[in-house]
């Protein structure tokens, strides 16, 4: 059985802002440094000009994964995210290495008020028996803990760049 993931950010910036930063190269390799956790990397980038895709690599180090999925995984947590973003919205589609599961989803980011709004809706599925329901809860949970993450970065970086 899948679990729906909605998640809400808020930032002071423009959705504008915040959609330009989304798809700046600079941006995503300083985002990956400094919250990108174990072995981060930006795999693979390409932009058009109106299309925008990447591919990032991040990690969780296998102490800080709970004990089941550190026995489903044999090891560290390696999530590789794939994003494509055109005209203020964007998809994403994640897979855990060792995992037979994914989360595909979408986002989207508004003005709202004098700032913006990024909402990322989706679904985790995993395919493991009795384990599934737990792994993609940890999933959804840890996803919104990194968006949160990820939107003080942003909020930061672009509040340094003026």
């Amino acid at each position: 059985m899948a679990r729906r993931i909605e998640h809400h950010t808020t930032s002071p910036h423009s959705a504008e802002k915040v959609y330009g930063a989304m798809v700046d190269e600079t941006y995503l390799r300083d985002r990956l440094a400094a919250i990108g956790g174990k072995d981060a990397q930006l795999v693979t980038y390409s932009s058009t000009g109106e299309k925008t895709s990447y591919q990032l690599k991040q990690g969780v180090p296998a102490e800080h994964v709970p004990s089941a999925v550190k026995a489903a995984l044999g090891g560290d947590l390696v999530i590789q995210r794939t994003e494509t973003w055109a005209a203020g919205a964007g998809t994403v589609e994640v897979a855990v290495g060792g995992v037979p599961g994914r989360l595909d989803g979408s986002f989207t980011v508004l003005d709202n008020g004098s700032g913006s709004k990024l909402t990322l809706s989706g679904e985790v599925k995993v395919s493991i028996p009795f384990l599934g329901g737990k792994i993609e809860k940890l999933i959804a949970e840890q996803v919104a803990v990194l968006l949160d993450k990820e939107n003080e970065f942003t909020s930061q970086w672009l509040a340094n760049r003026g």
